[in-house]
């Protein structure tokens, strides 16, 4: 037999007395000095770090992402540099909106977020189980998960406020049409594609620069539920995709996933048609075709749920030599509210958890702060220039500059014109669907607009049904009829022109 480790405080010193508090008696009252008692409910007590205020629920996994095809030409990141190459990675899902108790089967974006071990550092690719997001300013976000959450004076959820912002944002059209498709509540985290969303840079050899958009095509098939499947499993059990996550793969089931890019050339950004740094928009594939880069493996559960899911952070701004960022607005707000959202939810020093540490090496002149895991830099300088340390800037990972865009900074409106077709690309994505495909759209969104409640009831729900004909006005007269709504066929100009 093994032998039995002793049971020790957190400090490591060893105790016997783990059931019973040190009492005046059998029935006295409990002495302060009982340390253990102290030790035991002051941890308990401090158990619960606060939860991600987006992406509260996830489930992960450790897995590798294998190179199948050379992409050099367009990226210097030493991580695509050979075919056959296996990077380790872990990987968490999640829903969006929903607190840490919320039902995995919610209709919802799934975050999609992978960090890759890579050897110039950890990238992490932060994205969703969609290419689009809602909104193209980041001045939007707060305003827009609020209307996810819970109604200050109810404290329920709001279908009001939900389709009250959207009704006021037609740049949310795009993503509401896909969420509101069986896509919006996937039948487990197995059966559903991943993206980076954002436009990125890569930067070649040549110091060439290529905006890349990322795909992940899961190899196991797409499988969705329906509405009233998704209803369903709530009752049968919340946590279906975190259960079937770790099933799988403790039964050698390992999902896999392809992963792909788009590239388009840095001086085509200027005349394509649509602007390639919005986030509401696609690429489409004809113009974009998908280029074939490797196959990611989730092949480990982690053996601890807190210590690794859910202290894993992620960040955008987390980029290695040869991938880059892009005029996106979306991610430029994200680079800077991701890593501040670890820095107050995990701890200043929060990449130095194993599940976040760079398994190569780290070296700067940051020190200090609470839960510094490492040896704090020892007696090494803390400053930069000094005459007695042994850490350098190498010139090989300087990045190359970048063109700006104009020289006059302002508030610029984001839906000015020539960026204010917000019905083409939803139209064209409610097209593409199958009959049976398009109905259970419709009926999805009358199922979620029907829950609009107040004195401003009708002016949202015609507001929104304006966006729904500008679109299609198959999928307008759809959600008009399943609402009661009586509409005179629109004459002209309510569909958006077709590609």
């Amino acid at each position: 037999m093994a032998e039995m480790k002793k049971l020790t405080t957190a400090s490591g010193i060893p105790y016997f007395e783990h059931e019973n508090s040190m009492t005046a008696g059998p029935r006295g009252p409990i002495l302060l000095q009982d340390v253990i008692l102290h030790e035991k409910m002051a941890h308990f007590n401090r158990e619960r770090i606060p939860e991600r205020v987006v992406h509260a629920k996830g489930s992960g996994a450790y897995g590798t992402f294998t190179v199948t095809h050379d992409i050099s030409s367009y990226t210097k990141a030493k991580i695509f540099d050979t075919i056959g190459k296996q990077t380790r990675v872990f990987l968490r899902f999640s829903t969006v909106g929903g607190e840490k108790g919320s039902a995995d089967s919610e209709r919802d974006p799934r975050g999609f977020a992978v960090k890759f071990y890579t050897e110039d550092g950890n990238w992490d690719l932060v994205g969703n189980n969609t290419p689009i997001f809602f909104i193209k300013d980041p001045k939007k976000f707060s305003d827009f998960i609020h209307t996810q959450k819970r109604d200050p004076r109810t404290n329920t959820k709001s279908p009001t406020m939900v389709w009250d912002f959207w009704s006021l944002n037609p740049e949310s059209l795009h993503q509401v049409v896909l969420l509101m498709t069986d896509r919006g509540t996937p039948a487990s985290y197995r059966h559903m594609h991943g993206f980076g969303s954002h436009t990125f840079s890569f930067i070649n050899d040549k110091n060439e620069r290529f905006y890349v958009k990322f795909h992940f095509k899961t190899l196991q098939g797409i499988k969705n539920f329906t509405d009233a499947e998704a209803a369903a499993m709530k009752s049968q059990d919340l946590d279906h995709a975190q259960r079937d996550l770790v099933e799988a793969i403790d039964n050698g089931e390992f999902p896999r996933w392809a992963m792909r890019v788009q590239i388009m050339p840095e001086a085509e950004a200027k005349t394509y048609r649509w602007n390639p740094f919005d986030l509401t928009k696609v690429w489409p594939h004809a113009d974009y075709p998908l280029i074939d880069v490797g196959v990611l493996e989730l092949n480990e559960i982690p053996r601890n749920y807190f210590a690794h899911v859910e202290q894993s952070a992620f960040a955008p701004s987390h980029v290695v030599a040869g991938i880059g960022y892009s005029p996106d607005k979306m991610l430029q707000g994200r680079l800077l509210s991701y890593p501040d959202a670890h820095r107050y939810r995990l701890g200043v020093n929060y990449e130095q958890l194993p599940v976040n540490r760079c398994p190569y090496a780290v070296n700067n002149y940051e020190r200090d702060g609470a839960m510094r895991l490492d040896d704090n830099g020892e007696d090494q300088p803390n400053y930069f220039p000094n005459s007695f340390g042994d850490i350098t800037p190498d010139i090989a990972y300087q990045a190359p500059g970048q063109a700006l865009d104009g020289l006059y900074a302002d508030w610029y409106d984001r839906n000015a014109a020539g960026e204010d077709d917000h019905y083409t690309q939803p139209g064209n994505l409610f097209r593409l669907l199958t009959p049976e495909d398009k109905q259970h759209t419709i009926h999805n969104i009358v199922a979620s607009m029907r829950g609009i409640t107040g004195p401003k009831q009708d002016q949202i729900i015609q507001r929104q049904l304006c966006h729904f004909f500008r679109a299609d006005i198959q999928l307008g007269m759809g959600v008009a009829q399943g609402l009661g709504v009586a509409i005179d066929m629109p004459s002209h100009g309510v569909q958006g022109h077709t590609r």
